[in-house]
């Protein structure tokens, strides 16, 4: 029983034609008793109510599908009121007129009058005219609500399979640079090769298990950028100047993966670029409450050119992008390039 009356309220609740309906024959019914002169009802009640609630009907549907939809809901609010307050009027006129002149001419066998005082009348139009505006207004709320969720949904939906596909961006990239550090160690039968690999599978753990979720703690970051520094020391120069300063508060601070390391890959790519010998890099990362800011600078190889140019459509403008998916407006990601050096500024605001 519970079941078949949530499936009647389901259908109601979907169908406009079945709520009008439901609304007219329940307040048929409210008249009717309230308009009885006895406790036995009579067909001239019938018919009395039946005629009253049609001077009701029009003045309510040319409100619900004239005038919300075309003065209301489009902000003309001075002429919506002139125009309901003139219905008001004009129709509670026409009411009293009907039943006090106008109905004997279209049906002689009875006798009507109208049974109401034109203030009572008012107050009769004002409550069904005030009542279906609320419940018109109430659907379309609820429909708007449900539309924004939909929205909503697929905004995201949409947000997640962008942040995949450039994730899915980075992590070829990043794997085809540190198979590269592998595949020169292996050419030379360098003794640090199994130091190498056990280095490149704790960050290939990191990728696989870490860069999926939503953020990672900034200390996670951290030891990723480390182990990412180790890996590389076995193909740049020893008199290479690699600087990594960290000042952060609260290393459980939550940051998107991925962020900050392919802006230390490209300083690899374009420092180390034809002047492996006097190449540098500078590293710091600070965080205070919610900010978090890292900075790097590299040298410019001798052959080296604009990172953008040259990262494949993967470094620097995916990274703009992931920013602008993630922190829309809580981000500044500044670049200052010269003939000497390259440096890139990143500050996020992360949600308090």
């Amino acid at each position: 029983m519970k079941i078949n009356v949530m499936k009647w309220l389901s259908v109601l609740l979907r169908n406009t034609l079945l709520q009008h309906l439901a609304f007219w024959v329940l307040g048929y019914y409210i008249l009717l008793h309230l308009f009885a002169g006895s406790d036995t009802l009579q067909t001239i009640d019938y018919i009395y109510t039946g005629i009253f609630l049609g001077t009701l009907f029009i003045p309510v549907a040319i409100n619900l599908f004239v005038l919300i939809p075309r003065l209301l809901n489009t902000g003309r609010y001075s002429a919506y009121g002139i125009m309901i307050l003139s219905g008001l009027f004009v129709f509670s006129f026409f009411n009293q007129l009907l039943f006090d002149r106008l109905i004997d001419f279209i049906l002689p066998g009875y006798y009507f009058i109208s049974y109401y005082s034109y203030g009572d009348l008012l107050k009769f139009f004002a409550t069904f005219l005030i009542l279906t505006t609320l419940l018109k207004l109430s659907k379309e709320w609820f429909e708007l609500s449900k539309t924004r969720e939909k929205i909503t949904l697929l905004e995201k939906e949409k947000l997640d399979a962008e942040l995949k596909a450039l994730m899915n961006q980075v992590n070829p990239h990043f794997l085809f640079n540190s198979l590269n550090v592998l595949y020169s160690l292996a050419m030379k039968k360098e003794t640090e090769t199994p130091d190498a690999i056990i280095r490149l599978s704790d960050i290939l753990r990191y990728v696989i298990y870490e860069s999926n979720k939503e953020t990672v703690t900034l200390n996670s970051e951290i030891e990723l950028l480390n182990n990412y520094l180790k890996l590389q020391q076995y193909r740049i120069d020893a008199s290479a100047k690699i600087e990594f300063k960290t000042d952060v508060t609260d290393g459980n601070t939550r940051i998107a993966p991925m962020l900050l390391l392919p802006l230390l890959e490209n300083s690899y790519k374009h420092g180390i670029m034809g002047d492996t010998a006097e190449t540098f890099i500078r590293l710091k990362l600070t965080q205070q409450l919610n900010r978090v800011n890292f900075t790097i600078e590299n040298n410019r190889g001798i052959s080296s050119e604009m990172p953008e140019k040259n990262s494949g459509g993967v470094g620097l403008e995916n990274i703009r992008n992931r920013l602008e998916l993630i922190y829309p407006d809580n981000y500044t990601f500044d670049l200052k390039d010269n003939d000497l050096t390259f440096k890139v500024e990143l500050t996020i605001n992360t949600p308090v």
